[in-house]
């Protein structure tokens, strides 16, 4: 290996690492992903870039080309500027990647982001307790649950659905590795690291996440039932596990009795009231995270997607339409907080009309589709995770999901790229 190969391989492996650990910190991530274009461009010659990879680069890149496509449909070029500009990563990762997938060591990667993304998370959580001991103090004594997660969240830089969000992805990561370690020692380190993230992701409380991570749980040990290897360990693992989940979660519902009225008075809360949120005492209060204020939206985002097709009303427009419909529809709360779409399907469809809707779902299944085909747990739990987390946000608009989403649809589709490489040899 000469010294520019083993450069590029280093640098390589490097940024692999560096990208998905730092996206919940826009301005190091945003630093970080501008050098690998650089660093890519300089070693442009190690890229091994085929036309066959041009299918797979557009699908990666689909929602930054609707962007592209549709640009002339913006009231504000300049806006719509800013919104290529955030999505500009989803055609970096995949020309960049995919010509040296071979290089990348999958399962290296996600145990390191697991474990770093871990490590950070609790560093902020510790110090949390130090500089705001007003808040946490409130949390054990039991004041104003309700905004804990989204304090907490922000002290880091992060919308707590999006910080929880990849809280949920480690934390099914973390359950991975631990049932399938087999040395002793080491597969304690990783259940501690296990436990450590479902205390995480139960601290900051928002409801999809914790929902999306037991599920893409069940999703991963399905899948290690199935290959029937080792199974009384995994059933002493499982069994290990659910206990330790069982205590905490129990612990946590006595101390945070918030946790079981999200899930249960204040999640289906008003449900009469969709579109009529200003009929009910103090909203803000009552049913700001409510599902009757979402679909209050989704029924106005809708209704102005109706009278926008078929192209929609523009990618730099979508939010302020949205709002000034609120306004014509005497819908006063919602105005109010100028509440975004927070349904990325919807609000694709609001943006770009049909065409938008269609984009928006082939790009998200396209992580079940490498999930089935690469018969991979983690990657069928990510478009679980993903799927189900836009159907109440709208993560293609944020930099943390468009990078979170774009950057593991490359790595994953890659692991797949790998594995058909491995069953054409054997055939």
């Amino acid at each position: 290996m000469t010294i520019s190969e083993k450069i590029y391989k280093n640098g390589f492996d490097f940024f692999l690492i560096g990208i998905p650990i730092t996206i919940i910190f826009r301005i190091p991530c945003t630093w970080l992903i501008l050098l690998f274009a650089a660093f890519s461009l300089i070693f442009f010659n190690k890229i091994n870039y085929k036309k066959e990879n041009l299918l797979k680069t557009a699908l990666i890149a689909s929602p930054f080309l609707l962007e592209i496509l549709f640009f002339w449909n913006n009231d504000s070029y300049s806006l719509g500027i800013k919104t290529l500009e955030k999505s500009l990563s989803l055609l970096v990762f995949p020309l960049f990647i995919l010509g040296n997938y071979k290089q990348v060591n999958f399962y290296r990667l996600v145990k390191i982001y697991s474990i770093v993304t871990t490590a950070i998370v609790l560093f902020f959580f510790l110090r949390f307790i130090v500089v705001y001991p007003e808040y946490f103090n409130k949390y054990l004594n039991g004041i104003h649950l309700w905004e804990m997660g989204y304090v907490f969240s922000k002290t880091i830089g992060m919308h707590a659905p999006a910080l929880n969000m990849h809280m949920a992805f480690v934390t099914i990561i973390n359950f991975y590795i631990f049932i399938k370690k087999e040395n002793g020692a080491v597969k304690y380190l990783y259940f501690f690291i296990f436990i450590i993230s479902i205390f995480l992701l139960l601290f900051i409380n928002t409801r999809v996440a914790i929902i999306d991570a037991a599920v893409g749980c069940i999703i991963v040990l399905f899948y290690q039932l199935k290959r029937k290897e080792n199974l009384t360990k995994l059933i002493i693992n499982t069994g290990i596990a659910i206990l330790f989940i069982s205590i905490l979660s129990v612990l946590f519902l006595k101390k945070d009795s918030y946790l079981k009225e999200k899930f249960s008075n204040i999640a289906f809360a008003h449900m009469d009231k969709v579109g009529k949120l200003d009929e009910i005492d103090h909203p803000e209060i009552a049913v700001y995270s409510s599902l009757v204020t979402r679909v209050s939206i989704w029924k106005s985002a809708l209704e102005l997607s109706w009278k926008s097709l078929p192209f929609g009303v523009g990618s730099s427009d979508g939010r302020n339409d949205l709002v000034n419909y609120y306004k014509q529809t005497n819908q006063k709360f919602l105005a109010k907080y100028k509440f975004a779409t927070h349904n990325q399907y919807i609000d694709f469809l609001l943006k770009f009309g049909f065409i938008g809707l269609i984009v928006a779902f082939v790009y998200i299944f396209s992580f079940l589709y490498l999930g089935i085909k690469s018969k991979n747990p983690l990657i069928v739990a990510f478009f679980f995770l993903f799927f189900t987390c836009n159907l109440t946000d709208d993560f293609l608009i944020r930099f943390d999901g468009i990078i979170f989403s774009g950057f593991w649809l490359t790595l994953f589709t890659c692991y797949y790229k790998q594995k058909m490489d491995i069953n054409n040899k054997t055939v």
